[in-house]
């Protein structure tokens, strides 16, 4: 693993909304630039940037037009070249999103592969050779052959292409781990499917020469079709770290799949917890009874197991990234008022991987339901909407008339902003800076250190966990509960000090009792055992 991804705290900017620096509503890579002190002040020391490549823009940028090209509302690959520069001379790293699953209709590779005439991208999306060929696709509820539908009617090619998502997006083709119909399913080694890796070692290398350092991959455990057990894309994946590995060792990869078991023998560094699946990820923060509410009422039993089997299943290797938020879920401030956030930042900020705070969580930024789908969001428009910098004209994001905003802003007048939350006393933005400090000057809570849960129990309080490595130990003690919670420890603990809490009133371990405070986080440093 790369040595930097150890101490990385992730800032994830989605580029449309985040600032608008030429005034025309949509956010661009200069006005990244522009923030990148405010990031680092906050303490993040790695940003992952969404897609920002030549895009019709039928799905926020996944669908992808142009793999080497910045789109030009962004600005031009020359801005991103110094973005990446600026970033590095601050100490920093940035991740690109690669999409290596499918381009836009509108990319030419697509447009050749369309012809009736055999040529060289012939094979690098999934045809079948006939309209009345009707294969199967997944069904709600399935995930069986990791395509969810067909287009047709393009060009003068008979038959049907695959689609990922939408029906703008084709499914580029590295093959079937099981072939059933040999009439339009490839094996993984067919000259089509290898073609289509080495196109995609080439944008790789092409962005890692310019300077990035590394990518977050999209659908990285859906590239490969017909893969019920997954050992096709592990090995897909295994194939893409060895090139890495050769040519860029430095570059991180840190995947959306979910599902640590099999993202980490792939060769990936780190795999994002997700709302689908069994991670019981979701029910911390979103849901009708999270465990971070002051309510008291959730379980992170269920998280705890599943957590614990990926860990012990990657043998210690697993990362696993615990994101306040992403482009794709709701906020974290749906379900947690600003309090509640800075419990639930103690834990994200405490545990192992790479955190990931997502653009306008540290201020609070709440989610903006009932919003017109805007390039293909759906209802992730509510997590979309334009940062809030400051109390100026459209919150300080854009100089552009209300009516060009890539999305609308929150229209609460106290809406929170950077500028006032950055100096207010108590606000969210100080305690998750704080946090971020005290995991930087502190290997044990740092990625790679091990974790050992203490105590967690179905539907109780308080949520234990050992942290620890060759220079210290730490022990977390999370109560989110709204009164005042306590346990029996099955081993003793030496308390040195305490390290941090949320507020006035620490944690108390005597006699092998824990007492957690109301609404309380706790870090004690303890002895080595």
């Amino acid at each position: 693993m790369p040595k930097w991804l150890e101490q990385a705290v992730f800032y994830e900017i989605y580029p449309q909304s985040f600032y608008d620096s030429n005034g025309d509503g949509i956010g661009d890579i200069p006005g990244i630039i522009q923030k990148l002190d405010y990031i680092k002040e906050l303490g993040c020391n790695a940003i992952w940037l969404n897609p920002c490549f030549d895009s019709p823009f039928y799905d926020a940028g996944y669908d992808i037009r142009d793999y080497y090209k910045v789109a030009p509302r962004y600005g031009t690959n020359q801005d991103i070249v110094e973005l990446f520069q600026e970033v590095h001379k601050r100490g920093m790293h940035i991740i690109l999103d690669l999409v290596p699953g499918h381009t836009s209709i509108q990319h030419p590779w697509f447009q050749v592969s369309m012809s009736s005439m055999k040529n060289e991208y012939t094979e690098r999306y999934i045809w079948t050779p006939y309209r009345k060929v009707k294969p199967k696709f997944d069904q709600p509820g399935e995930n069986y052959s990791n395509i969810r539908g067909f287009i047709i009617g393009f060009g003068g090619r008979p038959g049907c292409c695959a689609v990922n998502f939408y029906s703008t997006q084709p499914a580029l083709n590295y093959g079937f781990y099981q072939v059933e119909d040999p009439s339009w399913q490839l094996p993984m080694d067919a000259p089509g499917p290898m073609a289509t890796r080495e196109a995609l070692k080439d944008i790789m290398r092409f962005w890692l020469t310019m300077g990035c350092d590394g990518f977050r991959v999209d659908m990285a455990g859906e590239v490969i079709k017909n893969d019920p057990t997954q050992e096709g894309n592990v090995e897909l994946w295994r194939y893409f770290r060895d090139f890495l590995d050769e040519e860029f060792p430095q570059a991180a990869m840190i995947s959306e799949w979910g599902y640590p078991m099999y993202s980490i023998r792939g060769g990936f560094h780190m795999d994002f917890l997700l709302k689908r699946g069994k991670q019981h990820y979701w029910e911390l923060f979103r849901s009708e009874k999270p465990y971070f509410s002051r309510k008291g009422e959730g379980d992170v039993l269920q998280f705890v197991e599943n957590f614990r089997k990926d860990y012990e299943e990657t043998n210690g290797k697993g990362l696993i990234c615990i994101p306040s938020g992403n482009h794709d879920i709701s906020r974290i401030r749906e379900e947690l008022d600003p309090e509640e956030v800075k419990i639930a930042f103690a834990f994200i900020l405490s545990m192992p991987g790479a955190p990931f705070v997502y653009y306008g969580d540290e201020i609070g930024m709440k989610n903006m339901p009932g919003l017109d789908s805007v390039e293909g969001s759906e209802e992730r428009t509510q997590c979309r909407t334009p940062m809030q910098w400051n109390q100026g004209v459209n919150a300080g994001f854009s100089t552009a008339g209300p009516d060009k905003l890539y999305a609308p802003l929150d229209p609460d007048m106290h809406r929170p902003n950077v500028q006032v939350e950055m100096n207010r006393e108590g606000a969210l933005w100080k305690e998750i800076q704080k946090l971020i400090g005290i995991r930087q000057a502190h290997p044990a809570l740092q990625a790679a250190a091990a974790v050992r849960f203490v105590y967690a129990e179905r539907n109780e309080y308080p949520f234990v966990y050992l942290r620890e490595c060759e220079e210290e130990r730490i022990l977390a003690v999370i109560n989110p509960k709204g009164e005042q919670a306590v346990c029996k420890l099955s081993e003793t603990f030496d308390v040195r000090e305490v390290l941090y809490s949320n507020h006035g009133e620490a944690a108390l371990a005597a006699d092998g009792t824990l007492t957690a405070p109301a609404a309380s986080a706790t870090f004690f440093v303890v002895a080595n055992s």
